[in-house]
């Protein structure tokens, strides 16, 4: 790795936090990310709801005990209060940014736009689907050519390219992959719609 794509990593961590932070907005307004108007919203938050909670709840009591521990220190329990709030925040973005970035279908353009809150989007072309199935995994081995968006540690549909499709990375990175596995709360659905779409799509 060399200087300028060290360089960039800051940049991409500022960008990452105010998608996060735009991620919140969108919630608050009931609105969602890349929706086209004739395509199908697929969420998958439904994996990671209870866990997203839990984690909140430890940051909000991590933050009132240092509150209390630190309350004859006044610098040091702004600082550490203002990085706790922080941490809350940071959450409730992730959460936030699974909610308002589902995964689309879009058959008018002819793509399966498969995503990961702010972290992954990778734009599927439904020629380049081989297969796509139901198939509910726990445990992911990392795999060149091979991208696992588990949510939950699970991953429930697996979608299979004829030829690779590219995404980048969370650092910048370009990857190519044959394999994408997602998870879905709604695993059937989406398979079937993607089969209908395939199939409309292959009609001249």
């Amino acid at each position: 790795m060399n200087g300028p794509y060290f360089a960039t990593v800051p940049s991409l961590m500022i960008r990452h936090e105010l998608r996060l932070l735009a991620s919140l907005w969108l919630w608050a307004a009931r609105r969602t990310d890349g929706a086209a108007a004739g395509g199908t919203v697929f969420g998958y938050t439904r994996g990671q709801g209870a866990m997203m909670a839990g984690l909140g709840f430890v940051c909000v009591i991590e933050t009132v005990m240092m509150s209390v521990l630190l309350r004859d220190w006044p610098t040091v329990h702004l600082v550490v209060l203002v990085l706790d709030v922080y941490a809350i925040v940071f959450v409730v973005g992730l959460h936030a940014a699974s909610v308002v970035r589902p995964h689309v279908l879009d058959p008018d353009a002819g793509t399966l736009r498969v995503r990961q809150a702010v972290h992954f989007d990778v734009r599927i072309p439904l020629e380049r689907i081989a297969s796509v199935r139901r198939e509910l995994r726990t445990t992911h081995e990392r795999t060149d050519g091979e991208l696992d968006l588990a949510v939950g540690a699970q991953t429930s549909v697996t979608v299979e390219l004829a030829e690779p499709v590219a995404y980048v990375t969370f650092f910048g990175r370009r990857r190519e992959v044959r394999v994408v596995r997602l998870h879905a709360d709604d695993a059937d659905g989406l398979v079937q719609a993607v089969e209908r779409a395939r199939d409309g799509y292959a009609v001249p």
